[in-house]
């Protein structure tokens, strides 16, 4: 296993996290076969383990920490997130002082830890001041429930307005950000990367295999496999158009040409760079961990970059005037 510090921070974690987003807890058929994934992710050197407290509604935060309760917990970088709903009631949800602070305390029950590693605000909440939960996120700090804390999927004015309220009321700093990043979509390139290296911030990127769509299970004139995530999930039904179909053909050329698959192939390629800390990957088998792991030591030729951005279109955005 290799391992990347959280940029500024010196906390190290593998360049390869395993998710719960994904794992199947609905019977004891998909436990086993979950907890397997956790096994041999940890025997593999994987020490960063993702959650939330909106998976499953509870049921994936209480699975993971029954499953990592067997290993010593200094080895284990252990993150959870708020915001979704955890109830009916009407603070049950977003990033008020009140549900952060009780959103917490149930995940690190179901956790069954004294502290997390990594809190994340699972997205922005427009409706609470700035101010009110970076208080509530250095706090937890300060009383030890957390020792870092991220965002996950805000606009990168969102997070230079968070850091002048951090500058502004002497707060613990951020430290990290969880958005989505993927070869179809790139967003974090125009801006966010820029924004993080300004403010050393660890990029731990979610959906690396964009759904699914770059694992190679789905290719142009065949039938979506049975059981896969396609015959249930509108993300990634939605992403199944031939246009796209067509680009994934081209990549799985392009993985095929250094003896690689698809999915080590689009991994491999976002870890090339160096901001980029952890991929956060679901993996509800084992042999799909194991296939990830490969990522690790596949090196692809500089030419292949170029070859990609003019595959899928991409053009970093500069506005130019004159």
């Amino acid at each position: 296993m290799k391992y990347r510090h959280l940029v500024k921070q010196g906390l190290q974690v593998s360049e390869i996290a395993l998710g719960s987003w994904m794992t199947d807890v609905s019977d004891s058929k998909a436990q086993d076969l979950a907890a397997q994934s956790i096994k041999l992710a940890y025997e593999n050197g994987v020490n960063f383990f993702d959650c939330a407290d909106a998976y499953s509604g509870g049921a994936a935060e209480r699975f993971l920490g029954k499953a990592l309760k067997q290993y010593d917990r200094k080895e284990l970088i252990i993150s959870s997130k708020v915001f979704f709903p955890t109830g009916d009631g009407i603070n049950d949800r977003g990033l008020s002082r009140k549900h952060i602070f009780e959103s917490v305390d149930q995940s690190l029950k179901n956790l069954q830890t004294d502290h997390l590693d990594l809190y994340f605000a699972h997205r922005f909440d427009p409706e609470t001041p700035l101010e009110e939960t970076l208080q509530a996120m250095s706090d937890l700090i300060d009383q030890g429930k957390i020792l870092y804390y991220g965002v996950s999927e805000w606009r990168p004015v969102q997070i230079l307005e968070a850091q002048l309220v951090i500058q502004k009321l002497g707060l613990h700093p951020m430290s990290v950000v969880q958005p989505q990043y993927n070869m179809f979509d790139r967003y974090i390139e125009h801006e966010l990367i820029d924004v993080c290296d300004k403010l050393g911030l660890g990029i731990v990127p979610f959906s690396p295999l964009s759904q699914g769509l770059l694992t190679g299970k789905y290719r142009k004139g065949q039938p979506i496999p049975a059981g896969s995530r396609a015959t249930y999930q509108d993300q990634i039904q939605a992403l199944l158009t031939d246009e796209n179909l067509d680009k994934v053909e081209a990549l799985i050329k392009m993985a095929e040409s250094l003896d690689t698959d698809l999915a080590t192939f689009a991994l491999a390629w976002t870890l090339r760079k160096p901001q980029i800390t952890s991929l956060i990957t679901g993996a509800s088998k084992p042999a799909q961990l194991k296939n990830n792991l490969k990522a690790l030591d596949l090196v692809i030729p500089e030419s292949y970059f170029k070859q990609i951005d003019e595959l899928l279109g991409f053009k970093k955005f500069f506005r130019v005037i004159g």
